[in-house]
């Protein structure tokens, strides 16, 4: 029998709160028999959803909190202070060891500082990582990282290298996992000094893959498996990444409904671009892993609906059955 496990997941958190939320819980234990989601939040709201589905009741718990930290309060302090939110209580369920797993589309800079101050760095960590996963041509890259550590320094840089290469590898089942740090250009010399010092670190690491830099417009293609960069450039590709997805999906839509002619058009292929484009739709991979704490953080959309939710949920049973954070530890020696 599986391994079960406990997700503690904030049912107040994001702009299709409690919801979707709820409907992405009730989706994820239906489909899963060894998972337990405790949803945390404002109990007579969750109840009055959960009302609407069929369930394995003994599968969805509620944990009370009375608060919600919005995504316009400074984090720090709203960690400090909104002790009863529903990010401080979740995170307090990892801490414990109740739940194996925190998952919130509320506030980045809440559960980024959360996910450290209450769940807690693995010993040896520097800095954790916030990383999604990314669609390619051939399938999904990492990119490490996203919007955690604006301020990263080389030996960071190469831990994100290293943890990103473990998660690809252990919970997306790529094996050796090609690793690229992004750059202007493809050749060693370039970049600026954070690159040019990181580069020579990543080539001399015995534990990656390393195939050396990557450029933004190289990502798409899938020639690179792990993405390694500091947040600013990780946030600013990832957003040009999403934005150019979303315009070009809608410009697809209204060329195809632009006439008789087109509409018999997508009707015929409609199949095969159905298929196409789920590849590239970013609520089939789930949510941004914090690696390297005590615990999976785990931070969705802000606009996540059930379906992104059901698949972060999911994605948290790879990543206890194969020991990720277990494996850093052996893997960095820590």
């Amino acid at each position: 029998m599986a391994e079960t496990v406990n997700v503690a997941l904030d049912a107040m958190g994001g702009d299709n709160a409690p919801l979707e939320i709820v409907a992405g819980a009730v989706d994820a234990v239906n489909k899963k028999d060894n998972i337990v989601v405790y949803l945390v939040g404002d109990t007579a709201k969750v109840e009055a959803e959960l009302k609407k589905y069929e369930y394995p009741k003994d599968r969805i718990k509620i944990t009370a909190s009375t608060e919600v930290i919005g995504t316009g309060e400074p984090p720090v302090m709203a960690i400090r202070t909104k002790k009863d939110s529903s990010i401080v209580v979740g995170l307090n369920l990892v801490k414990s060891g109740q739940c194996d797993a925190f998952i919130s589309a509320g506030s980045t800079g809440a559960i980024l500082v959360g996910g450290q101050l209450i769940a807690g760095r693995i010993r040896g960590i520097e800095r954790p990582p916030l990383a999604p996963l990314i669609p390619t041509r051939t399938g999904v890259s990492l990119l490490v990282d996203c919007g955690a550590n604006v301020d990263a320094r080389p030996s960071h840089m190469l831990q994100f290298a290293k943890m990103g290469s473990i998660y690809m590898e252990y919970v997306i089942g790529v094996k050796n996992p090609k690793v690229a740090i992004l750059n202007i250009g493809a050749e060693e010399e370039k970049g600026n000094a954070l690159v040019k010092e990181t580069y020579p670190m990543l080539k001399a690491c015995p534990d990656i893959n390393f195939t050396g830099s990557i450029e933004a417009r190289d990502i798409p293609e899938g020639t690179a498996d792990v993405i390694v960069c500091e947040a600013f450039a990780g946030n600013v590709a990832l957003k040009m990444y999403e934005g150019v997805g979303s315009v070009l999906l809608s410009e697809i839509k209204g060329a195809l409904m632009s006439s008789y002619v087109s509409k018999i058009g997508a009707l015929l292929i409609k199949g095969t671009l159905k298929k196409t484009l789920k590849k590239f739709d970013a609520s089939e991979y789930g949510g941004a892993p914090l690696l390297g704490l005590n615990g999976l953080v785990v931070k969705t959309h802000g606009s996540a609906k059930r379906k992104e939710v059901t698949n972060s949920i999911i994605q948290c049973i790879s990543f206890k059955e194969e020991r990720i954070n277990d494996r850093i530890k052996e893997k960095l020696n820590l």
